[in-house]
């Protein structure tokens, strides 16, 4: 089954692009993360939005508090 047009989800990848401060400070705000985290997981898996925010997921639950 092929999504249609009006999906939301038509196929198209969206892409991180590094190249530009503002578009790192844009998806930093998107995924409610700092500009060298996304940097960070676009190192780690590519630059495909879908598969950066799965490894930022990961990443935070993986997170520990730090005992203080």
């Amino acid at each position: 089954m092929q999504n249609s047009p009006d999906s939301p989800r038509s196929g198209r990848k969206e892409r991180i692009d590094l190249s530009y401060d503002y578009a790192v400070c844009a998806w930093a705000r998107h995924f409610n993360v700092s500009e060298k985290k996304v940097k960070e997981a676009v190192a780690a898996v590519g630059n495909e939005a879908d598969k950066v925010r799965e490894h930022l997921r990961s990443a935070k639950g993986s997170e520990r508090p730090s005992a203080s």
